[in-house]
């Protein structure tokens, strides 16, 4: 890749490449289901790969444009006689594995590397499939079609040196969608398209890279080229048609070659006049470009009205938006919950404080539903894994969606994207039966596996089904044994706490390591990044039937809803979607057995239970469970209750990572961050996670 391209090229590049490769996918796999690739969606794969082409040879990522135009050439050829028979599996299997190759090629130049890889294994694939496709022409047409195949290949190899009787001379004008962005580059994307048939080439602006200006210009009057080519007006028509966030174009086949001149010699004449200029005042877009018409203008500015509604900011931007937000959100605390101002009758500050409480709530709402993007992008990958794996495992199985539309944070889809792609695949793996196992069932030969989400209002429930064969309870339970994992008699472990083994580190009960599983390195993971974000994970199966797998997560990463309770002179906040239930305890439902261990009955079942006083070594006159507070806390293995001198309030916070130098000094296993309150005192966050890791 050539140093000489700037960093806005490259961001481009790899912004708009990677959304066309995600269209692409889903159109591939769609057209797969259907076994049929239909006019629309031959247009439209066309349209993909020859933006692609050209705006990976404008990068001077040479694999992927010659494998794009590879792939191009056998659209083309669909285009050209929808009447072909071919194998729909087959060109699917092409298409995605060349979207793996680009996907990678895209990844290196966003890490900082040169995109190194050979991509000739899958060209010599697409042109033998390309070959197929012309001999499958059906016998009646062979005579006339052939001719007519040749003549609209518009990728035409020409010497640029010779001239031809065949040339035909066109002019291009070229008006891009007010949305678009970075004009001067979609330009001279459309200059590349052209350079691949045309023996000579001109255009204006001329300076479309390296003058920033030329972008007003080409907003304005267009951008405009003209060419010699041995191309039909219908292909260059075509080829310009291609082109991402085109709003309108004319393309105009001039008379002779003395009109191709004449736009030559305005050209020079106008670089000239701009070299020569001596009154600043005198833009030189004023004399390069002749004004369009009075109704292109009034089009063009109708069109920004609509467009401009819609923006696109940098995720920084947003990041540090919702930084200050937050701090906004602390220091209205401070000012509402001012120590000073206890006991003091101010009805005016009351009222401005709860103006500002309120301003200050509908600010935070505002920004969050910024920062929210809907699940619909990653859902629609997995169906990609669930296409590959059913191939490679000889199983039949579809996915459904539900709930695409729902929205959560960017950071929090950043961190469930990869749990979700495992559970798809445990799924599949241990789940799904095989066609003939599942006909022998009774069931139908194809497996579903649900993939559902729904908004709660203070989080996000994703859940992961399948109609399989559920998990296997015994194994479950031998292979815990086997690994030590049994910390009571395996008759006191409930269905739940049995199935919440395979989270552990290195369990798994596949007997066979394959690609996909048996190594035991996934639902720990899984459990970690879910954790990592605050959320739990729920698992329940029955055998016979299928499994779901339940995640909790929150909307936002950056501010929580909390429950803040007071330990001595300590203060810790408590996640409010991990809360059950409060309440003061009676001694006849705190529970001691054999160990030692205290419990605490409510509705007749036992709970392990937690003094933070004792974990965290506090200083506080509430020691009996009948004197403080119990909290009853719900986590991915267990509900716990946590002991508690009293419940003080619950607010809105702002999560603050703890300081390394505190965690390397101290064992703080169940604090997830820390926070500050209105009276500018500290709060810990408490994990209910980790806290329930410090029971035995």
């Amino acid at each position: 890749m050539s140093q000489n391209i700037n960093e806005p090229m490259l961001e481009m590049f790899i912004f708009e490449t990677t959304q066309l490769l995600e269209q692409l996918e889903q159109i591939v796999m769609r057209s797969e289901k259907n076994d049929m690739f239909d006019n629309n969606d031959v247009n439209e794969v066309f349209r993909i790969m020859h933006t692609i082409k050209g705006s990976s040879s404008m990068m001077l990522v040479n694999e992927v444009a010659t494998l794009t135009h590879s792939l191009e050439d056998i659209f083309y050829q669909l285009r050209s006689d929808n009447s072909l028979n071919f194998d729909c599996s087959e060109l699917a299997d092409i298409i995605l594995e060349s979207i793996d190759f680009i996907k990678d090629e895209v990844g290196k130049m966003q890490n900082g590397t040169d995109p190194d890889g050979v991509a000739q294994e899958l060209i010599n694939r697409t042109k033998s499939f390309l070959e197929n496709l012309k001999l499958n022409v059906k016998s009646d047409n062979v005579a006339q079609e052939k001719p007519k195949i040749e003549n609209q290949q518009y990728y035409i190899s020409a010497d640029k040196n010779k001239s031809s009787d065949n040339e035909n001379y066109f002019l291009v004008t070229v008006f891009f969608d007010a949305e678009c962005d970075m004009e001067n580059i979609r330009a001279y994307t459309i200059v590349n398209f052209v350079k691949d048939i045309a023996s000579e080439i001109q255009f204006k602006p001329q300076d479309i890279l390296e003058n920033d200006q030329s972008v007003d210009v080409i907003k304005k009057d267009g951008f405009k080229l003209w060419f010699k080519t041995e191309a039909k007006y219908s292909e260059v028509e075509k080829l310009i048609d291609g082109t991402q966030y085109l709003k309108k174009m004319e393309v105009k086949q001039l008379d002779d070659l003395a009109q191709y001149q004449e736009l030559s010699q305005e050209q020079t004449r106008a670089t000239i006049n701009e070299i020569f200029l001596s009154d600043e005042t005198i833009k030189p877009t004023e004399i390069i470009v002749p004004q369009i018409t009075e109704e292109k203008n009034k089009n063009t500015s109708e069109s920004n009205h609509i467009t401009q509604e819609v923006i696109s900011v940098q995720v920084a931007k947003l990041d540090m938006l919702m930084d200050l937000v937050g701090e906004l959100v602390i220091a209205t605390a401070m000012v509402t919950e001012n120590p000073d101002l206890q006991g003091l009758e101010l009805d005016n500050f009351q009222k401005a404080s709860r103006q500002l409480s309120k301003i200050t709530s509908e600010l935070q709402d505002s920004v969050m539903s910024i920062r929210m993007v809907p699940l619909a992008g990653t859902f629609q990958k997995m169906n990609r894994i669930v296409r590959d794996m059913s191939k490679k495992l000889n199983k039949k199985a579809e996915l459904v969606l539900i709930g695409e539309e729902t929205e959560v944070d960017k950071n929090v889809i950043e961190h469930i994207s990869d749990p979700l792609m495992h559970l798809i695949r445990n799924s599949l793996d241990h789940g799904v039966e095989l066609p003939d196992e599942r006909t022998n069932k009774g069931k139908n030969p194809v497996g579903t596996v649900t993939l559902e989400a729904k908004n709660t209002g203070s989080e996000v429930i994703i859940s992961i089904s399948d109609d399989g064969k559920g998990l296997d309870r015994d194994k479950i339970l031998t292979r815990a044994k086997e690994n030590n994992l049994l910390r009571k008699p395996e008759n006191e472990y409930s269905d739940k706490e049995i199935y919440n083994f395979i989270f552990e580190p290195g369990f798994s009960t596949k007997e066979k390591i394959t690609e996909f599983s048996g190594r035991g390195v996934g639902m720990d993971v899984v459990m970690q990044n879910i954790n990592a974000i605050g959320g739990n994970i729920i698992i329940d199966s029955t055998p016979g039937s299928g499994s779901i797998i339940t995640l909790k997560i929150p909307l936002t990463l950056a501010i929580m809803e909390g429950m803040i309770v007071a330990v001595g002179k300590s203060s810790y906040t408590i996640p409010i979607n991990t809360i059950r239930e409060t309440f003061r305890p009676t001694d006849k439902q705190i529970i001691i057995d054999p160990d030692g261990t205290e419990l605490i009955m409510v509705r007749g079942e036992c709970y392990p239970t937690i003094r933070l006083h004792n974990t965290y070594n506090i200083e506080t006159a509430i020691k009996e469970f009948t004197e403080g507070i119990v909290i009853m806390v719900e986590t991915d293995h267990m509900t716990i209750g946590v002991l508690a001198d009293k419940l003080i309030t619950k607010q809105s916070i702002v999560v603050k990572p703890i300081p390394l130098y505190i965690k390397n000094i101290n064992n703080i296993k169940g604090i997830a961050g820390c926070t500050l309150l209105g009276d500018g005192s500290i709060s810990l966050i408490i994990d209910p996670a980790g806290l329930s890791s410090r029971i035995n």
